[in-house]
């Protein structure tokens, strides 16, 4: 699981990113409001713990934002206040959660793996790039009208490189992001998952920047045009 820490209290901010690695969970920290929302809008974080009080953009403002943004990512917003007008103000803004300092880790860890498991909000069903179509609730892959036989991992991982379109991404963020840390993934078989996509969509699709990583060019169409030809497609088979 990939966490982000927005806290501008280092001391408190250090203690949870510390306590959240014991667990296995991947941790960054933002120390003011104006990088945490950069770090929540272009990151691909599982959990956000979002202090309510921050200097530059307090947690209330980060939360309309994010969500005006379509940024579905589950926040657990903090704040030294308990009074309830606070609460009520956090979860209008678009929070899931709410804890008032001072507070047990346990309870704080166990408000964030709750969250974790609820249902992801994908913010779109159709993803394109050129002609591949992506279709993430049927959980199909098409390119040219024809469907492509993927694993679930090649799956997955396509889909991140979707959601990321034109963006230059590692083999490290790809191991968080795809795999999640959760076994001994090398930087190697990242190259053999690419390599066996690159095999089955065409080389083209997914270019390597050498030296950075990975990127992926959506293309013109919108997903909603992509939908259309595919459907189109069928209909003349």
């Amino acid at each position: 699981m990939k966490v982000l820490v927005v806290e501008d209290e280092h001391k408190i901010a250090n203690s949870i990113k510390k306590g959240l690695e014991l667990e296995n969970f991947v941790a960054d920290v933002a120390f003011d409001g104006t990088e945490g929302f950069d770090m929540a809008a272009s990151g691909d974080y599982d959990v956000i713990i979002l202090d309510l009080m921050l200097p530059g953009m307090d947690g209330v403002e980060i939360c309309k934002e994010l969500r005006s943004e379509g940024v579905h990512t589950p926040i657990l917003m903090l704040t030294a206040k308990s009074q309830i007008v606070d609460k009520v103000k956090g979860l209008n803004a678009g929070a899931d959660d709410y804890l008032a300092k001072p507070f047990a880790f346990e309870e704080l860890l166990a408000r964030v793996k709750a969250l974790n498991r609820r249902p992801k909000k994908l913010d779109g069903k159709i993803l394109s790039a050129g002609e591949i179509v992506l279709d993430t609730q049927k959980q199909t892959v098409t390119s040219e009208g024809k469907e492509m036989l993927l694993s679930v991992k090649e799956f997955s991982l396509l889909e991140y490189f979707l959601r990321h379109p034109n963006q230059v991404i590692s083999k490290d963020r790809l191991i968080a992001s795809v795999w999640n840390y959760d076994t001994d993934i090398l930087p190697n078989t990242v190259e053999v998952f690419v390599a066996s996509l690159r095999k089955k969509l065409g080389r083209e699709v997914i270019k390597t920047i050498r030296g950075f990583g990975y990127k992926i060019a959506r293309g013109d169409r919108s997903p909603s045009e992509a939908l259309a030809k595919e459907d189109k497609s069928s209909n003349h088979v």
